[in-house]
This record gives structure tokens, C-alpha cells and sequence, in this order.
């Protein structure tokens, strides 16, 4: 039995949040099956924020999250869950502690990308797995990478490049977004440069606490959802060609 996808945040009914939570879901079990009674698996959330994956990890194992920003960090602690303040290069854990860690959408956000890589390496117990999503193509830049403090995107080749660098092994990679690409394409081409997105990168508010993503209209948002499984499924046959995202699982070598 697959693991089942939860619906319970605001974030899960966005055809991208949704899509990317099946995509990894596929990926993982694969890589992890189903979790094992007698021996509790522990996975570590790098740049978890308020927690918008903890519940869809929590499948694997006791999640604990970490970032850097204080403020989504209080909307985890009120949602209950387990989570603390530290910088992805400098994990405040011995190694060999977590069965899996998860870098989803965080990397491309820190200058230090090898340190990072580095830490999650030692911080996984041999044989543990890493979950990594990241944007795609440089060449698709755009105000929304300046808003949300991005550092760099990525290719395929380039990702896997810098893993194996890193000491770690790549199980799986793929391009993600594959359908949606022609459309975001076309977006991030064709609109004006600044389309007057908001962020919290931008803000002093201290009750601004996440990038919001750009809402999708219905029915539009449950036919790219209906997409999202679509795609889910392929992945766990073949290799996408591109897309505006990559989706990758990497071991630490036993």
C-alpha cells in the first residue's frame, strides 16, 4: 500500500505543493517502504519553516525540524511538533542520527550548498537517505527566485554532480514539474520581470512567516492536481527530461 498523501493544510491543496508532496512520496517508497514497528525511524526537516512537510515525512519516521528563521519556526511549535533553530551547515546532532533527511526546497537558499551537503552526510546513519527537491534551469530566473532569497538553481547533471562530491550516492533523479513545464515557461518568459509577487524576504512583519505561493483558479487547480498523480506515477518508472524542478534521493555509502 503506497503511502497515502494527507490533506490537511492549506498549503496540500495547492496543485504544486500537492504535486511535489506525491512526487517525493513515490520516490521514498521506493527507497524506504513502509515504516518498521520495532525499529522507529528518525528524520530530519532542513529548512522545515512552519512545517508544511512534517506530516507527509511523519510516514517514515519522528520528524524534527530545523531552520534558521525564528518566525515560521513559532507556527511549528503551535502546530506540535518538534522543531528547533539551527543553520543547515552547522546541525546541533551527533552523527549517525537520522534515517532520512529532507532538503526540500532549501538548498538553493543557502550560499554554503557543499556545506550543507556535507552536514546531512554526516548527520545520516550509514546506509540513511537524502531527499532533495530543487528549482531547475538557471535560464528560468526569475522575480520569484529574487523574492525568495534564492542563491542558484539547478540541472540535473549539476545536482548529482555535487552530491557525489559531497561523499554522497544518488539512488534516484529526476526533472519534476514535466507537464507544467511549457506553462511556468511560458510564465517566467513572457511576464513582466517584477509581476508585484510579496514575500517575507521583504517584509518586516513579524506575522509573515512563508512565501504564499500564486494562487490557481478552479477547476484549473484539480485538473494540475489531477496532473500531479499523473506524473507521480511515471516516476516511478522512468526518468523525466526536464522540468522546472528536480527531485533526487542520495545514500550515505554504508
Amino acid at each position: 500500500m503506497k503511502t497515502p498523501v494527507l490533506t490537511v493544510l492549506d498549503e496540500d491543496r495547492h496543485a504544486w505543493f500537492a504535486g511535489r508532496t506525491r512526487a517525493i512520496l513515490q520516490y521514498l517508497d521506493a527507497e524506504l517502504g513502509p515504516p518498521q514497528p520495532n525499529t522507529p525511524r528518525t528524520v530530519l526537516d532542513i529548512g522545515g519553516g512552519a512545517g508544511n512537510m512534517a506530516h507527509h515525512l511523519a510516514h517514515y519516521g519522528h520528524v524534527v525540524g530545523v531552520d534558521s528563521n525564528a518566525r515560521p519556526l513559532a507556527v511549528a511549535a503551535q502546530r506540535g511538533l518538534d522543531v528547533m533553530q539551527s543553520s543547515g551547515t552547522e546541525l546541533p546532532f551527533a552523527a549517525d542520527s537520522f534515517d532520512l533527511v529532507a532538503l526540500l526546497d532549501t538548498v538553493e537558499h543557502i550560499p554554503d550548498e557543499f556545506g550543507v551537503f556535507q552536514e546531512c552526510l554526516r548527520v545520516l546513519k550509514p546506509g540513511g537517505k537524502l531527499v532533495v527537491t530543487v528549482p531547475a534551469f538557471m535560464w528560468l530566473w526569475s522575480y520569484n527566485d529574487e523574492i525568495n532569497a534564492h542563491q542558484r538553481r539547478y540541472t540535473v547533471f549539476e545536482l548529482r554532480q555535487k552530491l557525489e562530491i559531497s561523499g554522497l550516492r544518488v539512488k534516484r533523479i529526476s526533472y519534476n514539474n514535466f507537464f507544467l513545464f511549457p506553462l511556468i515557461a511560458g510564465m517566467r518568459l513572457l511576464r513582466p520581470y517584477n509581476p508585484g509577487l510579496q514575500s517575507p524576504h521583504l517584509s518586516e512583519e513579524e506575522n509573515i512567516y512563508q512565501v504564499e505561493m500564486e494562487p490557481i483558479p478552479e477547476p484549473a487547480n484539480t485538473l494540475l492536481q489531477g496532473v500531479g498523480w499523473l506524473e507521480a506515477a511515471l516516476l516511478s518508472s522512468m526518468v523525466l527530461p526536464f522540468g522546472t524542478s528536480v527531485l533526487c534521493v542520495a545514500e550515505k555509502p554504508r
